[in-house]
This record gives C-alpha cells, sequence and structure tokens, in this order.
C-alpha cells in the first residue's frame, strides 16, 4: 500500500506492506500524522522532513521549516515505537518551536 504525505510544497510517498490486509492497514496506521500545510511560525510552504540523533541514542524526526528554520517534532508511542504523531500543544494546535539560537 503507497501512502502520500504532503509536507509543505512537497509529497513524500511511503510504501507499507504486511503479510495480509490487517496487518498492511496496522502499518498504514503507524503514519497517522497529518499533511502539514505550511510553518505554523512563518507561514512558509518551504518545509522538509529530517532525521538527526542527539547524544548518540536520541533518534528525533522532524518537520523542517527551511525559511525560518521552526522545527515540528515527531512523537512515538511508549507501547509501539513504530507508531509516528506530530506533537501538538495543549490547545490541540500543532507545536511548532522557533530554532533557539545560542549566543557566543
Amino acid at each position: 500500500m503507497m501512502i502520500t504525505k504532503r509536507i509543505g510544497r512537497r509529497q513524500f510517498h511511503f510504501t507499507v506492506q504486511g503479510s495480509n490486509l490487517h496487518e498492511t492497514v496496522a502499518e498504514y496506521d503507524r503514519l497517522s500524522f497529518p499533511d502539514v500545510a505550511a510553518c505554523g511560525l512563518c507561514g512558509s510552504d518551504n518545509l522538509d522532513l529530517t532525521s538527526r540523533v542527539a547524544q548518540g541514542k536520541y533518534k528525533y524526526t522532524s518537520v523542517k521549516c527551511l525559511s525560518c528554520r521552526a522545527d515540528l517534532t515527531f512523537g512515538k508511542n511508549k507501547d509501539d515505537d513504530q507508531s509516528y504523531f506530530l506533537r501538538r500543544k495543549e490547545t490541540g494546535e500543532l507545536d511548532w518551536r522557533a530554532l533557539d539560537k545560542v549566543e557566543k
């Protein structure tokens, strides 16, 4: 099964599979995050998917705004670390974070 997610002006195609229909749909459900049309801070549609590893052990996947460098991080379920969702504030809005500028 192919899934297309739109992140800004880009489309990302994911292929999921399973040994039967139930397992295939379960894999599809693990990518339960919505399309993201624009940055929640500056409104740009110049977005990309990124991944990084911090401190050699913490894996992060996020939507990055290439215009203002804001970040929208994916979360994972504790019970199923293969299921991803976009982090939200208590109000339900997507939890966009501005780039932390370190002053030297």
